[in-house]
């Protein structure tokens, strides 16, 4: 699909789509999305440039990704998006500039192209050319990759503390309470947990692929005539390329904090795990002397005066009782239960 944009009184117009192909040399602005290969061929003649395949835009070498040919600027990063059931998706979006027309290739949808489009229908202070809108595009996404590490950062800190709640551990309640424990579902917490860590990943790699980008941004306008528009370009890539670096550095201390965190509900999970053994293990031991007193009158033997007694049941009963319930009491006063 293809969508192209111009520039009126200082604010970005769409052009319709049945004249899109007409005004494709005129656009200051070409976005394509999952382009068939009647779009690309459209585009190839109206510029005069090779448009890279899905293939070419995955590739990982600097060499792939940033590159010029044509006399046109070819730049590749990974952008993120939350997908379906809020799973994270990453996938390379090509940013060509030639001239002062921008070309942007892309096979899913980041939410911060429509941001931008919709916030560029506006009059704006920033020059509406090729180099703006780009720099302008790659604003969007940094302002919407902080806003997603805002909201890992909430999550962390929530999962935080239902982890480390006091409440999880049995304490002694007021006087004459009883013990409380507050159930939590740790196998929950543990793929919540997961899920902002592979998120967490993809974005920091996401911040450095465009890091990269940015540069060799940098690069190519030091290498060009600084015209005040270039001068207001290269002020707006160093603020940037400063955001992006703190994002990434965010983004670091993020994924310490999660990897703390699935260790600490693993911990907690082994916890619980050696807390039921130690209920069976105990358990266990209580019932040991009932049998082995149940085993001892179950001989049978003839010479065993307990057998002529009236009370002898009774007495062997209240034996086994007895033998269950003081481990049981000892085990308590050593805080074992």
């Amino acid at each position: 699909m293809l969508s192209v944009y111009g520039t009126e009184n200082g604010c970005l117009v769409e052009h319709p789509r049945d004249q899109a192909l007409a005004v494709l040399q005129q656009a200051v602005w070409i976005d394509m999305v999952e382009p068939s290969s009647e779009e690309e061929k459209d585009v190839e003649a109206a510029l005069g440039i090779d448009i890279p395949t899905r293939g070419e835009l995955e590739e990982i070498e600097a060499s792939s990704r940033l590159y010029q040919e044509d006399g046109a600027a070819f730049m590749t990063a990974n952008l993120i998006r939350r997908g379906e059931e809020d799973r994270p998706e990453s996938s390379p979006v090509t940013f060509i500039i030639k001239g002062n027309q921008l070309v942007t290739i892309r096979y899913h949808h980041p939410q911060a192209f429509p941001v931008y489009i919709k916030q560029a229908m506006k009059p704006q202070a920033t020059a509406m050319t090729g180099w703006g809108i780009l720099i302008s595009l790659l604003e969007a996404v940094v302002d919407r990759a902080a806003d997603h590490l805002e909201r890992v950062g909430a999550i962390v800190d929530d999962t935080s503390k239902q982890v480390f709640d006091t409440s999880f551990i049995q304490r002694p309640a007021r006087k004459g309470g009883r013990r409380r424990k507050k159930p939590k579902n740790l196998e929950e917490l543990l793929g919540k947990v997961g899920e902002e860590g592979d998120f967490t990943s993809k974005m920091r790699e996401s911040l450095v692929s465009i890091g990269r980008m940015v540069a060799y941004m940098q690069a190519i306008i030091d290498q060009t005539k600084l015209t005040r528009e270039m001068k207001e370009n290269r002020a707006r890539i160093k603020i940037l390329q400063r955001d992006i670096v703190s994002l990434t550095d965010h983004s670091s201390f993020l994924s310490g904090k999660i990897s703390f965190l699935l260790d600490a509900v693993l911990g907690m999970i082994s916890i619980e795990q050696n807390g039921i053994i130690k209920i069976f293990t105990v358990a266990s031991v209580v019932f040991l002397p009932p049998t082995l007193v149940a085993s001892v009158y179950g001989m049978n033997f003839g010479n065993m005066p307990e057998l002529q007694w009236d009370l002898g049941y009774p007495w062997a009963i209240l034996l086994m009782v007895l033998s269950a319930i003081l481990p049981f009491i000892y085990f308590k006063r050593k805080g074992w239960l």
